[in-house]
């Protein structure tokens, strides 16, 4: 894939996406209304508690609210392509936490097959696919694993060893190099106090564990405090 649907949307300065674990409409509402006001760039609607059947309704309720908002989704029991298929044409990004790319082999049909279903399905939205992910199997070479990925992954995301655990440094440096001008995303670990460490790499933070009170709600005045950080640069 390339780069340029991501670029001519954001371009070359950090952004942040709030992601909200959704529970239900309401909770979710409320907690992508704090983003919203707080001038997050967008909100990820993420299915930790319900099924993705439950959490279409809910990602429909946030477009109807919010029509030029960037609002994204990752549907933690199905593929990237299922849920491509099941929320492509209600989102502007579909994140996965394995892009399934095999850095160890020449061949790629597990990324060629979510590219495929982007084509039929969602067109217009973008994959934010898990490279060297937490919970996933470990890359020994993050270089090959990036340019593995580039062909296929409209962002590059990444996080690290655990949930609300801040990525190596040297690892998103490693991947930056790798990636030249292809984006990247850090999808753990990231706080108003540390991101400044991360500034220099990333071209977006999912964010949901360093902005809230609780894995369901966000606190509002952190999640302030890290869209003024990040926009501040």
């Amino acid at each position: 894939m390339t780069d340029s649907r991501y670029r001519a949307r954001f371009g070359a300065a950090s952004r942040v996406f709030i992601v909200v674990h959704a529970e239900d409409a309401g909770q979710a509402g409320r907690n992508a209304a704090i983003a919203h006001d707080a001038g997050a760039d967008g909100v990820f609607l993420i299915n930790h508690a319900i099924s993705s059947d439950a959490l279409r309704p809910i990602v429909a309720q946030a477009r109807a609210r919010w029509p030029a908002w960037f609002i994204g989704a990752n549907c933690l029991d199905r593929t990237p392509a299922e849920s491509i298929a099941l929320l492509g044409s209600l989102v502007d990004a579909i994140w996965s936490d394995d892009a399934l790319v095999d850095e160890r082999v020449a061949a790629q049909p597990e990324a060629a097959a979510i590219v495929a279903a982007q084509r039929q399905h969602a067109p217009d939205a973008l994959h934010f696919g898990g490279v060297a992910f937490k919970y996933r199997r470990t890359v020994d070479d993050l270089v090959a694993a990036c340019h593995a990925a580039v062909p296929y992954v409209d962002v590059v995301t990444t996080s690290g060893p655990g949930t609300g655990m801040a990525a190596d440094v040297a690892k998103i440096r490693t991947m930056r190099a790798a990636l030249g001008q292809a984006p990247l995303a850090i999808a753990s670990g990231i706080t108003p106090e540390n991101v400044g460490a991360y500034l220099p790499y990333a071209d977006a933070f999912l964010v949901a564990t360093g902005v809230s009170v609780s894995f369901t709600e966000l606190d509002a005045a952190k999640v302030t405090r890290l869209v003024e950080r990040v926009r501040a640069g």
